[in-house]
């Protein structure tokens, strides 16, 4: 619960002349605090418009923003008209030697705001290790929820949400595949998982292959103008690899 808190980023300290980074406002919830916090923020999954008031409050006070691509998250800045400030990529191929880097800033009393490129950051994404790095080191992690591109598929899926297990990713070669979708059908929950475009066709045959009249959403375009969700039995979605089967009805896609 937040209450009635002025602001997540609070002042200790204002910067010294000698620092390097924004310069300092006259609001004190941009003052540098002792103890830097790590701010995980979602982004949109597709539509710019659905960014949190919070999200955008906080991306303007941190002192850095981590991103997994600092070209997008610089669009979706100038979109919201927040100011330029130190941007710094995060990436599956650099997190090793970044969460070192950002651990850093944070020790020196930094407030760092973790983005996606799209939803929420540490889901299936080496955000994963920064936060459990921040952990480590003693410093605050602060949620800041939003768009989540799992959640928004399951919900508009039509499938059980009660209960549900997420797995990100599927192993890529298909008897492990298999062999995963095996143990996870079992339990008993609905399935949420992400799948590459070029792959989802193959996902789709080892499911049929393994449970043929699993139910099953695939959700595509979330949020966007081609936005498309076609719902049916995993046998089917494999003879159409995924997609529409051309029976539309009120704008729902069905095998």
């Amino acid at each position: 619960m937040e209450g009635g808190q002025a602001g997540d980023a609070r002042a200790a300290r204002r910067p010294r002349r000698g620092d390097r980074g924004p310069t300092a406002r006259s609001d004190a919830v941009h003052a540098i605090s002792v103890v830097g916090k790590l701010y995980l923020v979602a982004t949109p999954i597709g539509n710019l418009e659905d960014v949190s008031l919070r999200a955008l409050r906080i991306l303007q006070e941190v002192h850095m923003v981590a991103c997994e691509d600092t070209r997008h998250t610089q669009l979706l800045l100038r979109k919201h008209e927040i100011r330029a400030k130190h941007l710094t990529s995060y990436t599956e191929f650099n997190h090793r030697r970044k969460a070192a880097e950002l651990i850093g800033q944070l020790d020196r009393g930094w407030d760092v705001a973790l983005v996606t490129d799209a939803g929420t950051p540490g889901l299936s994404d080496p955000g994963e290790q920064l936060v459990s790095a921040a952990v480590a080191a003693g410093h605050e992690v602060v949620s800041v929820p939003g768009p989540a591109a799992a959640i928004s598929a399951l919900v508009a899926s039509g499938l059980p949400t009660r209960e549900f297990t997420f797995v990100g990713f599927p192993e890529k070669k298909s008897g492990a595949r298999r062999r995963e979708l095996t143990a996870l059908l079992d339990a008993g929950r609905t399935v949420v998982l992400y799948e590459s475009p070029f792959r989802i066709g193959d996902l789709l045959a080892d499911l049929a292959a393994v449970a043929p009249n699993a139910r099953v959403a695939v959700a595509r375009e979330m949020t966007k103008l081609h936005e498309e969700i076609v719902r049916g039995l995993a046998a089917k979605g494999r003879d159409h690899g995924g997609r529409g089967a051309g029976e539309e009805r009120g704008g729902a896609r069905t095998w």
